[in-house]
């Protein structure tokens, strides 16, 4: 568990995301709710079946994309992975944003591969204070919000969805 008191200041007291306050003393999902930003990605976590599994003790580093970057894909994309005959599918995309143990961004090392909860591997592509991950597609996501810290591991707010390959 993450000790609030062990972190700087400005983690402690909380992150603005979605205009609303992310807490440490929260739990990831608890602080996803709040989010206007992630209404999306928590409406996928719900159809997946992975609220108890992201609610548990951890911890976990989410790469949380925003509705914008949910956006970004094919229409109709997000209604059809959020039925429940793609529950696996849904399932497959969520768990590949997930890491485990709690990564911050001071952590991530460019060129450094990161082994999610799916089974395939992300890639660290780090300039200066810019953080981008690079999936098994070739895709890109930017960290936009990092280090946002919860009671069971950390939220990395990202610009676009992360593909496997599978």
């Amino acid at each position: 568990m993450v000790n609030a008191a062990d972190l700087p200041m400005s983690s402690a007291e909380g992150v603005m995301v979605g205009g609303a306050m992310m807490v440490p003393s929260k739990d990831i999902v608890d602080n996803a709710v709040m989010s206007s930003e992630h209404s999306t990605l928590v409406a996928a976590v719900k159809a997946a079946g992975l609220v108890e599994t992201l609610k548990s003790a951890g911890p976990f580093t989410v790469f949380a994309p925003t509705n914008a970057a949910f956006d970004k894909l094919p229409a109709g994309t997000v209604n059809t992975l959020v039925m429940p005959e793609n529950k696996a599918k849904l399932t497959t995309i969520l768990t590949y944003h997930v890491v485990p143990g709690a990564v911050r961004a001071a952590d991530l090392q460019n060129g450094q591969t990161l082994t999610t909860v799916q089974g395939e591997t992300l890639t660290v592509m780090k300039s200066g204070t810019s953080v981008m991950l690079k999936d098994a597609k070739g895709g890109m996501a930017t960290v936009t919000t990092a280090d946002v810290i919860s009671s069971n591991g950390v939220t990395h707010v990202i610009d676009s969805v992360l593909m496997p390959s599978k």
